[in-house]
């Protein structure tokens, strides 16, 4: 968990939202991005994205895309971030071109083979934190080449970030919150080295996270470092000091999570989105933060930390377990048979488990994307039940409209704390 180092502030206050900017590795967590209340989406196609292993869309899905993000007033970006070799450069031409036609609102990039395809397209794009921009001087460059927007270097502070800020009209975009890698904005050979699959097109699957033995063939002894995942720093969370990133100018707040789960995309887009919201109503305050950092610590992290904002990063800063320290996990219980609108009652089949009242379920679809849900009341063949168990059909109220096929899962609280 972070210092308690953070003091709210509310001089300064900006005249504009910050937008937010959510990820979206499929239709679901699209659709969860956009009702939890991002302003912006940011995805990839099957090709030439830094989350090759994500889900990801199709060409033929853009117009789909942009469609129903412009119908709810959602910003879409496109990621076209990995490196691009000689043989791609039609691949990257056929994509932004799509991309174009379709209507998505902007690029994500930083080789500068992308860059020129996008200024033939008249595409608008933005410089990737792959770029790594952390002066006002490289951003006004990329301005010279037709950027849009730079996504800072990871590495940046808040203080440096206020500096360039005061030094370029460019539009600025940050993380702030979700994973951060041990390697200088991504770069890293690591895993391309063990397992040829390489990080810098997309494909990274992570050996650093994992626990090590240092052997000494000399003496054949070893040490396994697992109390300390040196390689494996924590998770990015900015929630105690939003007010501060509000205050220093930033146009875009990024949540990273294309490889994570729905309920990710849930919980962190609408804990942000609130504390904005309140931040410009004058009622953020540090009571409102603490509950919203316990309701983010409820999905996947590795532990939090406030990255490069304040100071380097100390020892504290770095995973002590392997994979999430989250308070809460899902558990699959059963899917929707049907959804009768007037009454507002979700008809499930309990497929394995046990449901009982008061307990909190997520109802989860390509369509409905995530439904919160505390369970009030219970109706088994139509009579009043404290519980059902597996193999059961029963109702319950559901205020939100759910979909045949969708997945229901109970929430139950792990022993991580």
């Amino acid at each position: 968990m972070m210092e308690n180092r953070i003091q709210q502030t509310t001089s300064n206050k900006p005249q504009t939202f910050p937008e937010l900017m959510a990820p979206a590795g499929d239709w679901t967590m699209l659709r969860t991005a956009v009702k939890a209340g991002a302003d912006a989406i940011y995805f990839g196609v099957e090709k030439l994205n830094m989350r090759a292993k994500a889900a990801n869309f199709t060409l033929d899905e853009l117009p789909e895309i942009a469609a129903l993000c412009k119908e709810k007033n959602v910003k879409t970006y496109l990621t076209l971030n990995t490196i691009v070799y000689e043989e791609e450069i039609t691949d990257v031409d056929e994509i932004v071109s799509e991309a174009k036609k379709s209507g998505i609102d902007r690029i994500i990039c930083w080789d500068l083979a992308v860059t020129e395809i996008c200024r033939k397209h008249d595409m608008p794009f933005c410089i990737s934190t792959q770029g790594s921009v952390s002066n006002s001087l490289s951003a006004n460059f990329y301005k010279t080449l037709g950027a849009v927007r730079i996504v800072l270097a990871r590495e940046c502070s808040l203080e440096e970030i206020k500096k360039i800020r005061a030094n370029t009209n460019l539009e600025i975009e940050a993380f702030i919150h979700g994973a951060m890698c041990i390697a200088v904005s991504g770069r890293c050979f690591m895993s391309h080295h063990l397992f040829g699959k390489s990080a810098n097109r997309g494909e990274c699957i992570q050996p650093c996270r994992r626990e090590y033995e240092v052997v000494d063939n000399s003496i054949n002894k070893s040490m396994v470092i697992g109390e300390d995942y040196v390689l494996s720093p924590n998770d990015l969370c900015t929630i105690e000091f939003i007010d501060k990133l509000i205050e220093a100018g930033i146009d875009s707040f990024k949540i990273e999570g294309r490889k994570r789960s729905p309920e990710y995309v849930y919980t962190t887009v609408s804990a942000y989105r609130r504390a904005i919201d309140l931040y410009f109503e004058n009622k953020l305050t540090a009571e409102v933060k603490k509950n919203l950092l316990e309701e983010l610590t409820t999905v996947y992290n590795r532990g939090f930390s406030a990255g490069f904002y304040f100071d380097v990063p100390s020892s504290n800063d770095y995973a002590d377990i392997y994979g999430s320290k989250a308070t809460t996990r899902k558990e699959y219980i059963g899917k929707i048979i049907n959804y009768y609108k007037k009454p507002k009652i979700a008809d499930i089949l309990l497929e394995t488990g046990k449901l009982k009242k008061e307990d909190r379920v997520l109802i989860i679809g390509p369509t409905t994307g995530v439904v919160d849900l505390k369970v009030s009341n219970i109706l088994v063949h139509d009579d009043k039940a404290d519980s059902a168990s597996k193999g059961e059909r029963l109702t319950l109220p559901c205020e939100e409209v759910v979909r045949p096929g969708d997945r229901v899962y109970s929430i139950v609280e792990t022993a991580i704390k």
